[in-house]
């Protein structure tokens, strides 16, 4: 892996298809207008038409390529993710080189997505892991055994002091904390990115998995964290650590992109492997291999999170 990695390392993506989730904003956005930069057909999948057709816009003037398109994707609903799903498969052909799960919402209060599901589980994890499922076939279709097909999982330096409870994933009989709620979402794309691969490997697909995270990026999930609280004081000195961290200790978004778009493009990246930033506690730097947390190498904890995924969901995942 190369020291110093940057975006104009990256290769030349025409004649690539990729579809990156949350693509409205943050680490979404930067990804989907750097990817259409370099001249792949980009699918920006987003919740909110507005800032989607913004977000559309900004990825347009960049593009090298194949005008980028909207794809509204709610991974809160899962008739959402499913026609989602169905309008990427017969926009693409049934070829899709690359898959980022990158949308995400961060220590939201205590509530549930439109099937009952915790809402940072079901939308960070559930959501991605029926979407993902459900693009195989595309997935598939693009991946060949010298050129694999690619999903790239967005994962978080919160996932480490995540716990996966696969007998209260949605908090029902213990006390929620939104940062906990945060965190088990969080490791369970790791464990989910890993476990993939394991079974894509097994079952001799075209395709890999691959995770990443971050580090610590100034975005705005941040700041969003501090409307989880009710306690004015807490709510307020909580914006207040955000701002002072933000400018002080994160990178900026440039830079926090760096490990998926690695993930996703580079040519020494392999199945099941983690990219994070190479700095001091994975923080910020340039993109590298990092080891993915105990969770995620369990094959015990892998198996149960698919199980559960598999019941929450109500699909069965096609792998040959």
């Amino acid at each position: 892996m190369t020291s110093g990695w940057h975006e104009s390392d990256i290769a030349d993506q025409h004649g690539r298809t990729v579809v990156v989730t949350g693509a409205n904003s943050g680490l979404g956005l930067r990804t989907a207008v750097v990817l259409a930069g370099k001249g792949a057909r980009v699918l920006l999948a987003c919740r909110s038409p507005e800032r989607g057709r913004s977000a559309l816009a900004e990825a347009t003037r960049a593009a090298t390529g194949p005008a980028p398109e909207l794809v509204a994707l709610d991974l809160a609903s899962l008739d959402s993710v499913t026609r989602a799903a169905q309008h990427i498969r017969e926009a693409s052909g049934d070829v899709l080189h690359v898959l980022v799960n990158n949308a995400g919402v961060m220590a939201t209060p205590k509530g549930t997505t439109v099937d009952g599901f915790e809402t940072q589980f079901g939308t960070n994890h559930v959501g991605h892991a029926a979407l993902t499922w459900l693009l195989l076939p595309a997935l598939r279709g693009a991946g060949t055994t010298e050129a694999p097909a690619r999903v790239v999982t967005v994962s978080s330096i919160a996932a480490t002091r995540g716990r996966i409870d696969a007998d209260d994933p949605h908090f029902e009989h213990r006390r929620y904390d939104p940062a906990s709620a945060y965190g088990q979402a969080k490791l369970a794309n790791q464990v989910f990115a890993l476990e993939l691969d394991a079974r894509l490997r097994a079952a001799g697909e075209p395709v890999i998995s691959v995770a990443a995270h971050p580090g610590y990026t100034a975005t705005n999930l941040t700041s969003n964290m501090a409307g989880s609280y009710r306690n004015p004081v807490i709510a307020g000195a909580l914006r207040a650590g955000s701002w002072l961290s933000d400018r002080l200790v994160a990178q900026d978004v440039r830079n926090g992109t760096l490990p998926q778009l690695y993930a996703a493009t580079a040519d020494d990246v392999a199945g099941g492997d983690y990219i994070g930033p190479d700095g001091f506690r994975q923080m910020k730097g340039s993109p590298t291999r990092v080891k993915p947390l105990r969770p995620a190498r369990d094959a015990e904890t892998r198996e149960a999170l698919w199980s559960l995924t598999q019941r929450l969901t109500g699909i069965v995942p096609d792998l040959r």
